[in-house]
Formats: structure tokens, C-alpha cells, sequence
């Protein structure tokens, strides 16, 4: 049985965590933490938990993790980085569901989250959590960078092509929509039902944190040039990623669907849709599945991938679990083979 404590337990990938963990049959939740809620039960505050879990709120500083074998940072950016040294000297895993330890350079961090690093000597050591790409070194870990929700959903469509050679990797496009629980569980009036229903809006067009994952991670492929665009949708949950790139070649929508069929075949994770299709986001509320549809538009030089995520679970909570998996030597879908809500 795997100890797990999660350190931020009061946010959506923190509840998220609990939902999938209280189903995992090798996963025991030894302990959770918040600052606000220390001395409230969980189900106090999730009564969705109801039944399935009986943790009482901890003040992380008054917890050691001694009991556990990983712990699972679900707190905002910064926060991971202040004990994550502490806990890898204890020989306890880390799994980082922010961005602590997604970029490899110190200064690129620096620049884009605007404070310091007080760590930069575990960025190179820490693995992108990218099974689909970095299996083999995430089963040797014992610190994992839980990839962001946009660059899940990004990355999962312009691989095949880029591996393949068969794109423009000057001009990749990718116009992603996300619900508004990828903003997180903190007020804000930007989230606000009556400032977000029945509205559509692009956000961070000049330049948004996810932009420098999406391209280390490409670019340790081939050199990019990427422009990224999100966007918010009156929806709770979801993100729909589509995504543009120029064929270099004359390759049929066939041979395309063909290379994304044999790319991930045997990936537990990754649903591959027949020709033709247009992925919901709702076809994978809930669970951690990807769903991935291709087009060739009017049969021009233009490929379209459209990837849909649901952004708590492959986008957040559900690939931290997955990753917790490959780290243990469990089968990788372990706790995580839940069918989508729908409608």
C-alpha cells in the first residue's frame, strides 16, 4: 500500500486528488494539509467525500509526511519548491501538480513566474510528467513536474507530427479553450458566473506561463516557432485544444490518421477518433483520457489536430496519479479506468 499526503488539499486538483485516490486499491491517504481549514474535516468541506474519506484537516506545519512514500503538491506555483528538498532528503517522492519544476532553466522560471527559484539545483533533476513521452525516466524518479492542463492537451497533438518530420515547425498554432475550474478555487471576479456566462474571451494573448512548457518540451524535438492563444468558456470543466500546422509534404489525411493510430497504440490513456470526428470535452469529464481527432480542411497544406482533455484530471490530478503509477510499479491505469460523465 502506497502512503500518499498531499500537501493543499482545499483546491480543485486537491479535492480531485481525493475523488481518484479514495477508488485506487494500493493508495492510502495518510494526510492532508491546508493553512485555511486545519481542524475541519475533509467531508466537512467536500461532502462529496461523504463515506470515503475520514482525514481531518492538517496545518502543514505541523506535519513531518514521515508516514508517507509520496507526496502530492496540489498548492499554487512556489509553494512546492520551499519543501521539496527537506522531503527528497527523507527519501519521500514528490510529485508537483504546479510549475515549480516544469522548466529546466532558472532564469526562464524566474522570468515568467516573477520570483526567485530557491531550489534551481533540482530543475534538472526533476522529470516532466509526460508519460506518453518520459515513461522510463518517471518510473526512476523521485521528484516528477506534473505538466500544466493547456500543455497536456497541446503537446498530446503536434508530437506525432513533429516526431514525423511532416510539419513546419515555424508555424504551429495552437487555439486552446479551457472551463473556468483551470483558473483555480480562489474568488475572482474575472470567474464569476454573471462575468463569464454566456461570454467567450482570449486571455494572456501577449504571453501565458504555459507558452515556455509547451515549447521546451517541443523543441527538445526540433526547433519551434509557436504562437499560443487561450481562452476561457462559461464551463466548469474541459479544455478543447485546436491545433494548426503546415504539411511539408503532400501526406494524405490517411497516412496522418495512421501515424496517430500507431503513435498511441498502446497508450492506456490516449483515444485516437475514427476520420471525421470532432472530440467533446464532455466525452472526457471526469476522467483521464485524451481524446485526439485529425482533419486535412478542403485536402489543403493545412493539418488540424483537435485534442480534448478534462483539465483536473489528465490536465492535473488524474496524470499526478498516473505518474504515482509508473513511479511505483503499479499498472499505470490503476484507480483510473472510470468511464466519462455524460450527459
Amino acid at each position: 500500500m502506497i502512503k500518499i499526503g498531499i500537501i493543499g488539499g482545499t483546491g480543485y486538483t486537491g479535492v480531485e486528488l481525493l475523488r481518484l485516490l479514495a477508488n485506487h486499491p494500493q493508495a492510502q491517504v495518510q494526510t492532508v494539509t491546508s493553512r485555511t481549514q486545519a481542524g475541519k474535516p475533509v467531508n466537512e468541506l467536500f461532502p462529496n467525500l461523504r463515506g470515503h474519506s475520514d482525514l481531518v484537516f492538517i496545518d502543514p506545519a505541523q506535519e513531518n509526511f514521515a508516514d508517507c512514500d509520496i507526496v502530492f503538491f496540489a498548492t499554487p506555483s512556489g509553494i512546492a519548491m520551499q519543501s521539496t528538498p527537506d522531503l527528497l532528503k527523507a527519501g519521500i517522492k514528490v510529485i508537483d501538480l504546479a510549475a515549480d519544476f516544469r522548466l529546466k532553466e532558472e532564469t526562464v522560471w524566474n522570468k515568467w513566474y516573477g520570483i526567485t527559484h530557491v531550489c534551481p539545483d533540482l530543475l534538472n533533476e526533476a522529470v516532466y510528467g509526460l508519460p506518453e513521452i518520459n515513461r522510463a525516466e518517471i518510473a526512476k524518479a523521485r521528484l516528477v513536474a506534473n505538466p500544466g492542463c493547456y500543455p497536456t492537451a497541446v503537446l498530446l497533438g503536434f508530437l506525432p507530427l513533429l516526431e514525423a518530420g511532416i510539419i513546419d515547425a515555424e508555424h504551429l498554432i495552437a487555439d486552446a479553450k479551457s472551463g473556468a475550474s483551470g483558473a483555480g478555487r480562489k474568488a475572482s471576479i474575472s470567474t464569476l458566473m454573471g462575468e463569464m456566462g454566456e461570454s467567450f474571451k482570449a486571455y494572456a494573448v501577449s504571453g501565458h506561463r504555459h507558452y515556455p512548457e509547451i515549447c521546451q518540451v517541443l523543441n527538445a524535438k526540433t526547433q519551434v516557432n509557436l504562437t499560443f492563444v487561450p481562452h476561457l468558456v462559461p464551463m466548469i470543466r474541459g479544455i478543447e485544444a485546436t491545433l494548426y500546422a503546415k504539411l511539408l509534404h503532400d501526406v494524405s489525411l490517411e497516412e496522418i490518421q495512421l501515424l496517430f493510430a500507431k503513435r498511441y497504440q498502446d497508450e492506456p490513456f490516449i483515444d485516437v477518433l475514427p476520420p471525421k470526428s470532432h472530440p467533446e470535452t464532455r466525452n472526457v469529464r471526469g476522467v483521464n483520457m485524451c481524446q485526439l481527432a485529425v482533419h486535412r480542411p478542403q485536402e489543403s497544406d493545412t493539418i488540424v489536430v483537435l485534442s480534448v482533455i478534462d483539465n483536473l484530471v489528465k490536465g492535473a490530478a488524474g496524470q499526478a496519479i498516473q505518474n504515482m503509477n509508473i513511479m511505483s510499479n503499479l499498472p499505470e491505469d490503476m484507480g483510473l479506468t472510470g468511464v466519462a460523465l455524460l450527459p
